[in-house]
């Protein structure tokens, strides 16, 4: 059965480290981002553009976010269904997560019962990764392609210069990999270890075995998600890891080919290197969402008069919240000019609302009001 190599450095744990301490504050904060659709919305856009974008696909992140809206778009044929294909993949994994939650025995959605400890446990399947890959790579591959494992030797060329970078396995290799490769996924051994080390595995393993021939980068990211949110690690959807290997995408491979000439056989590679990256990427996200629902809940005492409770907020008070944050309070004109775009009433309501829930208080009355958070 594989079994990875690495070593815990001081790397690693730092990140670890801030991811523990950003999703300690996301879940705790009293003032959050109404992550019910709206910034989940947002996270799926940047996740499907610059996990597109990062493999080659030219459309610009205003166009991902119309196609994932359900709005036409004038672009290559091509680039537009990579970009449906992406988010029908986070759609999939979305399912995948819920039924996890859910009291589930149907072995037809690859789905086995497990148990640790009377926990349920996710349980893994070659079928999902190859059902991935199958929506991945929907009207882009063909039908005898998408879904299934490689049947030709495949290799990775730099775009630049031509030269061979890598040469995955065989294809008769693939099958064999990808089983013993889920064996340990599947492992005591797996899950007793961290869940961001476990995701951060299993992208380079996938990446490493190559096991399609076209789509490997997109369902080795989506795959390491799907360990992610199974392993308790969804922190309310609202980050995105390709926005940050997109951004950083020379360091990303490079990273990525280091780990690959560390030794000939992937079952011998030492992966400490490429876990380090991983974690830094996800830390790096997390304190991006971390400041942000600091920066709404920057006051203890409100936090304390809130009894602990998690009030999700809409954009239009975000901004209100922020305003009183840093000049003290805001009144009607402050908050028109604010929102430009928002009628008077529709102000009004929000305001009382931050009233009624807690976090705003008024003071005085009619046109001269004067709000302010409820410290």
């Amino acid at each position: 059965m594989y079994k990875p190599i690495f070593s815990i450095n001081n790397e690693i744990l730092k990140n670890i480290s801030l991811i523990e301490a950003s999703r300690a504050i996301i879940d705790s904060a009293p003032l959050v981002p109404a992550y019910e659709r709206q910034f989940q919305q947002e996270a799926i856009v940047r996740t499907v553009h610059y996990g597109t974008r990062i493999e080659g696909n030219d459309l610009t992140y205003q166009e991902v976010q119309k196609i994932v809206d359900g709005e036409n778009v004038v672009a290559q044929e091509r680039d537009v269904q990579e970009v449906i294909n992406y988010r029908n993949v986070i759609k999939y994994l979305e399912e995948l997560w819920a039924l996890h939650d859910a009291d589930f025995t149907s072995s037809e959605k690859g789905f086995v019962p497990n148990t640790k400890e009377g926990e349920k446990v996710f349980t893994y399947t070659e079928q999902m990764l190859k059902k991935i890959h199958l929506i991945t790579t929907n009207k882009v591959l063909s039908i005898d392609q998408a879904g299934n494992y490689r049947k030709q030797q495949v290799v990775l060329k730099n775009s630049q210069t031509g030269d061979v970078v890598h040469k995955p396995p065989p294809s008769i290799e693939v099958s064999y990999l990808c089983l013993d490769f889920f064996k340990w996924l599947n492992s005591p051994s797996a899950q007793s270890i961290h869940p961001v080390i476990q995701s951060a595995i299993t992208q380079y393993v996938l990446v490493a075995i190559h096991p399609f021939v076209e789509g490997n980068g997109r369902v080795s990211r989506a795959f390491a998600l799907l360990v992610l949110l199974t392993r308790g690690y969804d922190i309310k959807r609202l980050f995105s890891i390709e926005e940050y290997f997109d951004k950083n995408a020379e360091a990303y491979y490079e990273e990525l080919q280091k780990t690959h000439e560390t030794s000939l056989q992937i079952g011998k590679r030492d992966l400490t290197d490429w876990v380090a990256h991983y974690s830094k990427a996800l830390s790096v996200e997390l304190e991006r969402i971390k400041n942000k629902v600091q920066q709404l809940s920057s006051d203890i005492r409100l936090k304390q008069k809130l009894g602990g409770k998690q009030i999700p907020l809409s954009e239009r008070q975000i901004k209100l919240v922020e305003y009183m944050q840093q000049f003290g309070g805001i009144r009607m004109p402050d908050a028109k000019e604010l929102l430009p775009m928002v009628s008077d009433d529709t102000i009004w309501r929000d305001l009382k609302d931050l009233i009624k829930r807690g976090v705003g208080k008024k003071h005085g009355s009619t046109k001269g009001a004067y709000y302010t958070l409820s410290t």
